[in-house]
């Protein structure tokens, strides 16, 4: 699966790790940046890798910030992306099977390297379960599509 992340300079640490964590597990990873320890502002590579799998460039996305929070919220405002922000495997698997995110936001400051991935590998392998939630998710871009800037 081609796999595009993104961090600002609060992600960008772990952002590094999961990067060779994706590709031992032979993903083929679209980094988007930032490669330096330099402030930057999270909005720009929220965008950058939102707009590259809205293009088709990756099927799904990582965003790091800080605490993700700020990844999340600007991910969200991207008609078609559906990010979701996990500090557990719980709520990957259920940003998955329920809600069929395509961007997982974490927090660089947040969670531990171990935690991040054991979070990215259930969100990866983890499908949407379709049956109700159809419905649900249904509503959600019932929703965008009426509100939805882009």
């Amino acid at each position: 699966m081609k796999i595009a992340i993104a961090s600002d300079h609060g992600g960008l640490e772990l952002k590094r790790v999961l990067c060779g964590f994706l590709e031992g597990g032979e993903h083929d990873v679209l980094d988007l940046g930032t490669h330096t320890s330099e402030s930057v502002d999270y909005p720009d590579f929220a965008e950058k890798l939102c707009r590259a799998i809205l293009a088709g460039e990756a099927e799904r996305g990582i965003l790091v910030c800080g605490t993700g929070i700020g990844m999340s919220i600007t991910a969200n405002k991207f008609k078609g992306i559906y990010a979701a922000l996990c500090t557990n495997e719980f709520m990957a698997r259920m940003s998955r099977e329920h809600n069929d995110s395509n961007v997982l936001c974490l927090g660089g400051r947040v969670i531990g390297d171990e935690v991040a991935k054991g979070i990215i590998d259930v969100w990866l392998k983890t499908d949407f379960a379709g049956g109700r939630h159809t419905r649900r998710t249904g509503k959600i871009k019932a929703i965008e599509g009426e509100n939805a800037a882009e």
